[in-house]
């Protein structure tokens, strides 16, 4: 039972790779799908899911292509994963213990506390993958 589908994956992967686009002109799906190793078909299935979440913008003609719909630190991970998954699920049944049914809660709640960052916290693992890489014995 897998937290995150490639679908929250990839969703996510392609928000950062907007987020990441420097200037306000919209990326075209073909950059997003090479730069982040995404198919293109499966691609525009996760963006459309993403437009009718409000999360990014479609712009239409020769120029045209996604745009954030907000600022990247107004767009909180946990509404992007929510919106491709349907939810953040730990388990999805209900228990006969009440008390399992409790820790449960908890956990499922504790678990979107997790993924409370906006995109452009994202970019602290950026410095954490930097040290790594230049750290030496």
């Amino acid at each position: 039972m897998p937290l995150i589908s490639t679908k929250g994956v990839y969703g996510l992967t392609a928000m950062y790779e907007l987020s990441k686009h420097e200037n306000d002109t919209p990326l075209q799906i073909k950059e997003i799908s090479s730069n982040a190793k995404i198919p293109q078909n499966y691609l525009e299935q996760l963006l459309s899911k993403l437009r009718h979440a409000g999360l990014v913008k479609s712009i239409r003609g020769a120029k045209g292509g996604y745009i954030l719909a907000d600022k990247p630190e107004n767009i909180i991970v946990k509404d992007i994963l929510i919106a491709l998954e349907g939810d953040l699920k730990v388990i999805d049944s209900k228990t006969e213990n009440p008390i399992l049914n409790m820790f449960f809660s908890d956990a499922k709640d504790n678990t979107k506390k997790i993924f409370d960052l906006s995109l452009t916290q994202l970019d602290e693992y950026q410095d954490k993958y930097n040290e790594v890489l230049h750290y030496s014995i």
